[in-house]
Formats: structure tokens, C-alpha cells, sequence
């Protein structure tokens, strides 16, 4: 069964779909993790971000898997475990260079498509239902207030110790969302046949309770 999961930045869906993961045994599928292998692999060869060509060649030919360990999923990178690799700054600094390439976007899509091939997913995004997974089982698009999502990642940020004040979180919520909207691949749009949730109002535990019951309906 896959069950995706849009919505804007800020409006949950990373925690809900972790908390879902965990708690009905599926697979958290992160589609960011394909994209940091190949700006890892990059690295490691020493290519240039504006070597591109070189880059497509590199994710044609490298092999992604992923495993789960009951707590949390490990990345393979060609059969070694690059979990911790995947997160270091080096690699953050480049990864969304590397995601706008568009041909490694085409070929990262049939690698996560290659990955829930025979398995229960959840997975999340900003295109997971309009152009990932088109045939998911279940499409949910998680949604909430400019102001809400704004004011959840200004507490982030204060308990992480990031000095902002709300007004600029809230202008960086506002530039994402267009942004993101207006991709020329892998924009943001509310599938037609999603289910919308709203969670502007809602408590991260009611969030996960609804997107169980309509995984529960699908089984």
C-alpha cells in the first residue's frame, strides 16, 4: 500500500508521516534521502555542481535501497550504510542544486518508484501526488494557515537556538509557498482526488488519528 502525503512546508507532514511510519509498521519513504545520495556520491567524486552531465551519469548509475530497523529507516548508497553521511553539511549545502537538475528529478522518480515496489509506504512531499506516485493507494494534502506554519517554525527555531524573529519566519513561509508552487517540475498542487486535511486547528496527534482512519477504510 502507498499512502502520499503534499502540503506546504510547516504543515506537518514530516512528523505525521514519521509517527504513522512507526506506528503502523510501514516503510517512511524519503524522497530527499535519493537526492542526497547523489549530491554524496558527487562529492566523493569530486564533481562540480555546474558539471551536471556528469552528475546525470553518476545517478544512472549508482543503487539506492532502503531498509528499516523498526525505529528508523537506513540508506544504502551501493550497499553501504550512508544514513549519517546523507545528513552533514557538506552534502546539505549542495542537495538542492543537485534536486533541480531535472534529469536526475526523472531518474531519482523511477528509483522511489523501484523502492515501494511490493512494500507498505508512506511517503511525503511536494509532489509525491501529482507526479511520484500518481496511483497511490491513499493522497493526502496536508494543509494549515500561512500564520500557523509560520509560528510552528519560529518555536523550532527557538528551541533550536536560531535567532529570527516570527515577522521574517513568516515572509520565508510566504517565498516558499510561491516558490514551491511554481516550479517548472515537481510544483506543489493539491491532487484532484487527495483528501484535504486542514491542521491549522488541529493537534499532531488528531492529524495522525484522521490519516489512520482513511488508511484503515482503504485496507
Amino acid at each position: 500500500m502507498i499512502v502520499a502525503i503534499d502540503g506546504p512546508a510547516g504543515s506537518g507532514k514530516g512528523t505525521v508521516t514519521k509517527r504513522i511510519a512507526k506506528e503502523l509498521g510501514f516503510i517512511n519513504l524519503d524522497t530527499g534521502a535519493t537526492y542526497r545520495c547523489v549530491a554524496l556520491q558527487a562529492l566523493r567524486s569530486k564533481l562540480s555542481i555546474k558539471d551536471e552531465e556528469e552528475i546525470i551519469k553518476l545517478a544512472n548509475n549508482i543503487e539506492i535501497t532502503i531498509d528499516s530497523n523498526g525505529n528508523e529507516d537506513i540508506i544504502f548508497l551501493n550497499g553501504e550504510d550512508v544514513s549519517k553521511d546523507i545528513r552533514t553539511k557538506e552534502v546539505t549545502n549542495i542537495v538542492s542544486q543537485v534536486s533541480s537538475i531535472i534529469p536526475v528529478r526523472e531518474i531519482m522518480v523511477d528509483v522511489q518508484r523501484n523502492l515501494a515496489k511490493g512494500r507498505n509506504v508512506i511517503v511525503e512531499g511536494r509532489d509525491i501526488t501529482t507526479v511520484v506516485f500518481p496511483n497511490a493507494d491513499l493522497k493526502i494534502y496536508l494543509d494549515a494557515s500561512e500564520e500557523i506554519r509560520a509560528k510552528r517554525r519560529y518555536s523550532e527555531n527557538l528551541e533550536k537556538g536560531i535567532n529570527t524573529t516570527y515577522e521574517e519566519v513568516l515572509e520565508n513561509v510566504k517565498m516558499r509557498d510561491y516558490n514551491d508552487m511554481h516550479k517548472k517540475f515537481g510544483a506543489l498542487k493539491k491532487a484532484k482526488d487527495a483528501i484535504v486535511i486542514d491542521s491549522t486547528n488541529l493537534k499532531i496527534d488528531e492529524v495522525v488519528d484522521k490519516i489512520k482512519d482513511e488508511i484503515k477504510k482503504k485496507i
